[in-house]
C-alpha cells in the first residue's frame, strides 16, 4: 500500500502542526494505522499547491474561489479529497477497519461537528490572534487577510470577554460528556466526535501562551487536558 499524502500548513513551531482541521485527518490516519506522509504548505502557496493536484475550491460569500487545507491525496485510488469531515468520511468508506463512525453515526457526528464549532466560535478572535504569532510574516499576513473577510479585525480587542465566552462554551461541552457513561462522547465507544474535540484543544495548546493553556486545563476539573491526552493515546500520537 502506498502512503497517503496529507497537506497541512507550515508554521514556525517545532513539528509545524497546529491547525485543528488538518489535525483531524492526521488523527484518523494514525488511528486506522494507515501509512501517510505530510506535505507542509505555506499559507500564500496553498492555492498553487491545490490547483497542481486537482484540489477543489470552495466559494466565499462574495462568490470568489478559495483553496484550503486539509487536502488528502490517495495514490491507491487516485482520489483527492478536500475538507476534514469529507476526508474522514472517505477514509471510513475506503478503509473501514477500526471505524470512527460506529453504529451508523455519520449523520449525528456531522451535526456534532457543527454544534462543537458553534460553542467556540464566539471566542475565536483571540485564538486567531494567537495563531498569527506562530506563522511566518508572509503566512500571518495572508492568514489575516483571508480570515478577516469572515471575522473582521481587530482580533484582540475583547480579550477578557473572549475568555469568558470560551469557558462558557466548554462548560456546555462538559455537560455533553457528563451525559455519557464512559470517557468518550459515545460512552465507551471511541469516535470521530472525540477527535473533533481533541483537535481544537491541540490548537489551543500549540498556539496559546503557556499560562493560557494552563488556564484551559484548569476548567471542569482538568477535563480538557485529559480529553486531549486520551485521544492522542487512542490514536497513537501521544
Amino acid at each position: 500500500m502506498q502512503p497517503l499524502v496529507l497537506y497541512d500548513i507550515l508554521s514556525e513551531l517545532p513539528g509545524n502542526n497546529f491547525s485543528p482541521n488538518p489535525a483531524k485527518p492526521r488523527f484518523v490516519l494514525s488511528y486506522k494505522d494507515l501509512p501517510f506522509v505530510t506535505l507542509w504548505v505555506e499559507y500564500p502557496e496553498v492555492s498553487i499547491a491545490m490547483k497542481a493536484i486537482g484540489g477543489k475550491s470552495s466559494k466565499r460569500q462574495d462568490g470568489s474561489d478559495v483553496y484550503t487545507v486539509p487536502v488528502l491525496s490517495d495514490p491507491n485510488t487516485g482520489a483527492v479529497i478536500t475538507d476534514s469531515l469529507e476526508i474522514a468520511f472517505y477514509l471510513e468508506k475506503t478503509y473501514p477497519e477500526k471505524p470512527i463512525f460506529p453504529n451508523n453515526s455519520e449523520p449525528l457526528i456531522r451535526v456534532f461537528d457543527y454544534d462543537h464549532f458553534t460553542i467556540i466560535r464566539p471566542a475565536i478572535k483571540t485564538i486567531l490572534a494567537r495563531t498569527t504569532e506562530i506563522l511566518s510574516p508572509a503566512g500571518a499576513k495572508f492568514f489575516m487577510d483571508v480570515r478577516a473577510q469572515d471575522i473582521p479585525l481587530p482580533w484582540d480587542a475583547n480579550y477578557d470577554e473572549d475568555w469568558d465566552l470560551l469557558e462558557k462554551g466548554y462548560n456546555t461541552a462538559y455537560e455533553w460528556y457528563q451525559k455519557t457513561d464512559g470517557k468518550w462522547i459515545m460512552g465507551d465507544t471511541f469516535s470521530y466526535a472525540d477527535i473533533i474535540v481533541a483537535c481544537c484543544l491541540l490548537w489551543y495548546k500549540r498556539v496559546m501562551k503557556e499560562e493560557e493553556w494552563v488556564r484551559i486545563c484548569s476548567w471542569n476539573g482538568g477535563k480538557w487536558a485529559q480529553v486531549l491526552a486520551d485521544v492522542e493515546k487512542e490514536c497513537k500520537l501521544a
